[in-house]
């Protein structure tokens, strides 16, 4: 492989410095960005700035690819860096290290979850991203269940209308291992689901302050919260 061109290079630092002084502007105005001031605040004329982002969405989907790959990164080293044979405790290190990553990036954890940009739609290609925290976690679960330690499922059974999801789910192959699928039945997968979005609702209720004057000691709380999603997800 040839080494990237001066130009290659230039162009790809002054794309990271955009985006990093977009990051910025995230934090102070939301999503409504302006690539004007961004320009301004790069000492660029807009019309340079266009070289590298085409429009606004263009720029925003930029933004809501990298907060992706670093989250999915947060929530894959965090359990990578536990036991394989610690099932609990791997499930417990990725809901922490997703709620670290939203209190350090409370703008770009807005960006992904909080309130739809007014006239802003996603791209296809985000999809894959947006489900690698999911699929870590249903990973930890199929993990379980190959070994035989999940819990048996509560006695209520998820309606016809959900376990059609749930089929489909599995038959897409949402278990992130080469291996054959349908290790967790349906009635597991629901269970870790609900885990799953109970992590995301725990986290946005702190990140968006709805725990105010509710929870003093919001560590302690989102740590005893996720140990009833695990106890509820069937892991030992």
């Amino acid at each position: 492989m040839t080494a990237p061109s001066i130009r290659a290079r230039v162009r790809a630092e002054l794309t990271e410095e955009i985006k990093s002084v977009a990051r910025r502007h995230l934090a102070t105005e939301g999503a409504n960005l302006s690539l004007r001031a961004v320009a301004r605040d790069l000492g660029l004329a807009s019309s340079a700035l266009y070289r590298y982002f085409a429009s606004r969405d263009e720029l925003l989907t930029a933004l809501i690819l990298d907060a992706y790959r670093a989250l999915g990164d947060a929530a894959e080293d965090a359990d990578a860096a536990v036991t394989d044979t610690d099932l609990r405790g791997r499930w417990l290190a990725v809901c922490h290290a997703v709620r670290q990553w939203a209190l350090r990036h409370p703008a770009e954890y807005t960006l992904l979850y909080g309130s739809p940009v007014p006239g802003y739609a996603a791209p296809a290609d985000t999809t894959a991203l947006a489900q690698r925290v999911a699929l870590t976690l249903t990973g930890i679960l199929t993990d379980a269940a190959r070994a035989g330690r999940l819990t048996p499922p509560p006695a209520s059974a998820p309606p016809p209308p959900v376990r059609a999801d749930l089929a489909r789910l599995i038959a897409s192959r949402i278990e992130p291992r080469d291996e054959p699928a349908g290790a967790l039945t349906e009635e597991q997968l629901a269970r870790g689901l609900a885990g799953w979005s109970q992590l995301f609702g725990l986290v946005s209720f702190e990140i968006f302050g709805r725990l105010e004057q509710v929870v003093e000691r919001c560590e302690p709380y989102f740590d005893h919260q996720i140990r009833l999603t695990a106890d509820f997800a069937g892991l030992p």
